[in-house]
C-alpha cells in the first residue's frame, strides 16, 4: 500500500521551526538557510492546503491545524531516530547538554577528554548558560541546573550537593584562616545569593555584622576574582576543586554547610535515544565522588 508523505525535508524544516516557533533557529538547527526553511515550510502548507503558522511579536506561532500536526508528526520523527540509532553498535550522533557556567567550565570540560576517549562517536555540544533550555522543544537533550531547596520540580538525577566552604588565593590571608574580623575587612565573594555569608558565619558561631555587598558577581567571574588575590570566595567544594589542586586557592576554614545541589534534567524523548542514555550515565559515574548521599 502507497503512503501519501509530503517531502520529507519539508517535513523537518516545518518540525524543528515548530519547535523553537522560529524559523532563524530552525536553520540553525538543520544546518541550511532561513530562506530554505520558510520554502520548505510554505510548500507542505500548499501541499497541505492548510495554514501551518501565523505571525508573531517574537517569530512564529503555530496555528491550531499546525500545532495538531506537530503533535502527530513528532513521535514518528522520534520513532525513525530511535530506530535508526538501534542499528548502530555504538552510541553515536550529537547530544546537546545545556549547563551552568561553572559546573560546565569547572567539572565537565576537565573531563572532555575522557569523554572523547570513552564514547568516540558521540558529538558532545556542552552550552554554558544561567537560562533553562527548554527539553520540549529540543533546545538540548541533557540540562544541568541548580537547585535551592534540593530538588527540583521536573524528575532529574542527583550530580553534585557538595558542600560551601570559604577559600581565597594563598597568602592573602595571615596563615591563611579566615577570622572574625576579616568579614569587615575584605571583600566577601560567593556563588549564589542571598548573602550565604551570613548562614556561613551562623555556622562558625561567630557573632558579627556579616556586611551585604553591594553588587554581586556571577559565580564564574567571583570565583576568578577570588584565584587572582580579590576577595574570599564562599562556594561548593565541586567548583573549587581543580584550583585548589593546582594551589591557585585555599580553603580556609573547615566550617561548612550545604544548600541546595546540582541535577541533571533530561529530555523526555531524547532519553530515548542511546547516546543521551550513554552521556547521562557518564555523567553520574563521573560526578559521584561529589554526592553525599
Amino acid at each position: 500500500m502507497s503512503r501519501t508523505l509530503p517531502n520529507l525535508n519539508a517535513l523537518r524544516a516545518f518540525e524543528a521551526a515548530a519547535r523553537h516557533e522560529s524559523f532563524s533557529r530552525a536553520a540553525e538547527e538543520l544546518g541550511v538557510s532561513h530562506s530554505a526553511i520558510s520554502r520548505h515550510v510554505r510548500g507542505l502548507e500548499a501541499r497541505l492546503g492548510v495554514q501551518l503558522f501565523r505571525d508573531a511579536s517574537r517569530g512564529v506561532a503555530l496555528t491550531a491545524e499546525g500545532g495538531h500536526y506537530l503533535g502527530r508528526i513528532t513521535p514518528a520523527f522520534d520513532v525513525i531516530g530511535e530506530a535508526t540509532e538501534g542499528l548502530a553498535d555504538t552510541p553515536s550522533g550529537r547530544v546537546v547538554v545545556n549547563s551552568e557556567p561553572v559546573f560546565a567550565a569547572k567539572i565537565v570540560v576537565p573531563l572532555l577528554s575522557k569523554f572523547q576517549a570513552n564514547l568516540p562517536e558521540i558529538e558532545l555540544r556542552l552550552i554554558g548558560s544561567n537560562e533553562l533550555a527548554d527539553l520540549d522543544r529540543y533546545e538540548a537533550d541533557l540540562a544541568i541546573r541548580y537547585a535551592k531547596t534540593g530538588h527540583l520540580q521536573e524528575p532529574s538525577d542527583l550530580l553534585s550537593d557538595a558542600a560551601i566552604y570559604p577559600f581565597a588565593a594563598p597568602g592573602y590571608l595571615k596563615d591563611d584562616i579566615l577570622r572574625p574580623q576579616d568579614l569587615a575587612r575584605v571583600p566577601l565573594l560567593r556563588d549564589r545569593g542571598p548573602n550565604i555569608w551570613i548562614d556561613w558565619a551562623a555556622r562558625a558561631g561567630w557573632d558579627v555584622e556579616v556586611p551585604d555587598p553591594p553588587w554581586r558577581m556571577r559565580a564564574a567571574l567571583a570565583l576568578e576574582a577570588a584565584v587572582h588575590g580579590a576577595g574570599v570566595y564562599l562556594g561548593a567544594s565541586d567548583g573549587t576543586h581543580l584550583d585548589e589542586a593546582a594551589g591557585r586557592l585555599v580553603r580556609v576554614s573547615d566550617v561548612s554547610f550545604r544548600q541546595g545541589s546540582f541535577h541533571l534534567l533530561t529530555s523526555g524523548q531524547a532519553g530515548r535515544r542511546k547516546a543521551v542514555r550513554s552521556v547521562r550515565r557518564w555523567l553520574l559515574d563521573h560526578t559521584q565522588a561529589l554526592r553525599s548521599t
